[in-house]
């Protein structure tokens, strides 16, 4: 793989290309060559060198700082420096789960690719969990209030699980393996054939160590379960499915001193009675009747900022599909917006008066006439 690759020619984009096209190119090329998806030996470096290149084309400073002077111009960056700010996750949106957060989209595609295995205690998993958004979050943006438990390692024993002042002790059964190995002899016809069977430590019961005086806060276990408020803040046109990373709140990590891993929380929309949201558009069903169908009419369309007066023309068909430009949700970390497409469906009375009957049926003999 060529290192010094033009971040450009590595996007297929000209150098002209605006951050829309930036994106939509990273997006293509990073779904053809994840590794989780593409199995073929170069697909990983290439997957690491297009994420590289959209690093740093999709930042203002570090694109300008390239194009003045190339490679040399952003050299002095790091690789967590070039992902600090950006969460992959959030622009594959649902496709993110296809992988798993914690398979490269998301924040962790630092981890999984860039950073070398780190030293220590294990990390803990990553906790994932979902939000339920109303529109108006979507449309504004703003903080919503988010409550959910997760264990978390216990203060007193420091996950140990044995009581303050006390450590556990290797299982001498075992050894700290957590397994026993019985040996067993079976005689046969040509002589003695000996058989091992692995088993799990029962003193231990597979965790190596044994508590004689366990953590009366966490009952011996070295972790308690914790109810957590957290505000959140959702950007103006998160897409449905996007995913954010809380660092830090996942859950604790399985050794005595290691970091929690992260929560990712996904956002999906409440369902709405004004309108079904598709991406960045709003639809909603307007019911007229038959009279207003063929002379025309006006309705009040609301929206997140106003009332708008519609007109529907003379002659509307049923399954017209009326459009008001730019009144949708905002696209996500772009400029514009989506609009509201308005269905126009047409009531059939089921039962007529004598005298509506009767002026239908006069149409009809005109409409026969014409």
């Amino acid at each position: 793989m060529n290192n010094n690759k033009d971040y450009y020619e590595v996007l297929g984009l000209e150098k002209t290309a605006d951050k829309k096209a930036i994106k939509n190119a990273f997006r293509k090329l990073a779904l053809k060559y994840h590794p989780d998806r593409n199995k073929a030996p170069e697909a990983e470096e290439k997957f690491k060198e297009i994420a590289k290149a959209y690093a740093v084309l999709s930042d203002d400073k570090k694109r300008q700082e390239y194009d003045a002077g190339g490679f040399a111009g952003v050299k002095d960056y790091s690789n967590e420096d070039l992902f600090k700010d950006i969460n992959l996750g959030d622009l594959f949106g649902g496709m993110g789960g296809d992988f798993g957060l914690n398979n490269g989209f998301g924040g962790s595609i630092f981890d999984r690719f860039f950073r070398h295995a780190p030293s220590g205690p294990a990390k803990g998993n990553d906790l994932q969990m979902q939000v339920l958004v109303p529109l108006e979050r979507i449309y504004f943006g703003g903080e919503e209030l988010i409550h959910f438990k997760r264990p978390v390692t216990c203060s007193k024993c420091r996950g140990s699980g044995a009581a303050p002042n006390t450590a556990p002790k290797t299982c001498a059964s075992c050894g700290g393996s957590g397994k026993k190995v019985i040996s067993r002899q079976q005689n046969q016809q040509q002589g003695a054939v000996s058989f091992q069977q692995i088993i799990t430590c029962p003193d231990c019961h597979g965790q190596g160590k044994i508590i004689e005086k366990p953590c009366k806060n966490c009952y011996g276990k070295g972790q308690i379960e914790k109810e957590e408020s957290l505000k959140i803040k959702i950007p103006a046109g998160a897409d449905e499915g996007m995913s954010l990373r809380v660092a830090n709140h996942g859950l604790p990590s399985p050794q005595s001193g290691g970091q929690p891993g992260h929560l990712y929380i996904r956002i999906n929309t409440l369902p709405d009675k004004r309108f079904e949201r598709i991406g960045k558009d709003l639809w909603r069903k307007e019911i007229i009747e038959v009279e207003d169908a063929v002379l025309g009419t006006h309705i009040v369309v609301p929206t997140f900022e106003k009332k708008i007066d519609v007109k529907i023309p003379a002659g509307t068909q049923p399954d017209t599909v009326l459009r008001l430009k730019d009144q949708g949700l905002p696209a996500y970390n772009e400029n514009i917006k989506g609009d509201i497409k308005i269905r126009i469906q047409v009531h059939i009375p089921e039962k007529l008066s004598v005298k509506q009957k009767e002026l239908f049926e006069q149409l009809k003999k005109l409409g026969r006439k014409n």
